[in-house]
């Protein structure tokens, strides 16, 4: 599987440079790994700050609050909506608060590098057709593959950050 990843800094309050994107690529190719995806794919990943995350989760959802990361599909793959064999599968695309991964790092207690790889999980995931919102089995569907992919990129989650 080749991955491309599109990276794009619209903050200045943490640092992006060449660690971040390659932790966030390490993140993407894991979940991609663990989830047996073997095509080659594209995502977009944009990275935030709280004030530029609330604009986004204003326009696209409504909701007018800071929220840590924002995904965007470009498929619905759990009803079959893939592009045709061959073609490169672009994902969507992810908007990471940067500044509330930090923010969250220090409240669970654990790092920003490994808070900021579990929200990229996280939203791959979303990209994959998952969620956690509709049902107790789809969020606890999606947080079992949190922990294999967490395992899996060798960042694993620990029992009292399961609630994250």
């Amino acid at each position: 599987m080749k991955l491309h990843i599109d990276f794009s800094n619209d903050q200045t309050k943490k640092k992006a440079g060449f660690a971040m994107r390659r932790l966030i690529k390490k993140a993407v190719r894991g979940t991609l790994e663990c989830e047996h995806f073997d095509r080659d794919a594209m995502v977009s990943v944009t990275f935030t700050d709280n004030e530029g995350i609330r604009e986004k989760n204003r326009e696209f959802r409504g909701i007018d609050a800071p929220t840590d990361v924002l995904s965007f599909p470009m498929y619905d793959m759990k009803n079959g909506d893939v592009p045709a064999p061959g073609e490169i599968c672009e994902l969507g695309d992810i908007v990471l608060s940067l500044e509330r991964a930090a923010e969250q790092a220090e409240t669970y207690g654990h790092s920003y590098e490994r808070e900021c790889a579990f929200l990229t999980v996280h939203s791959v995931l979303h990209l994959l057709g998952y969620d956690h919102v509709n049902s107790e089995e789809e969020d606890a569907e999606m947080r079992a593959h949190q922990r294999t992919v967490m395992k899996h990129i060798g960042l694993e989650v620990k029992q009292r950050e399961e609630k994250e």
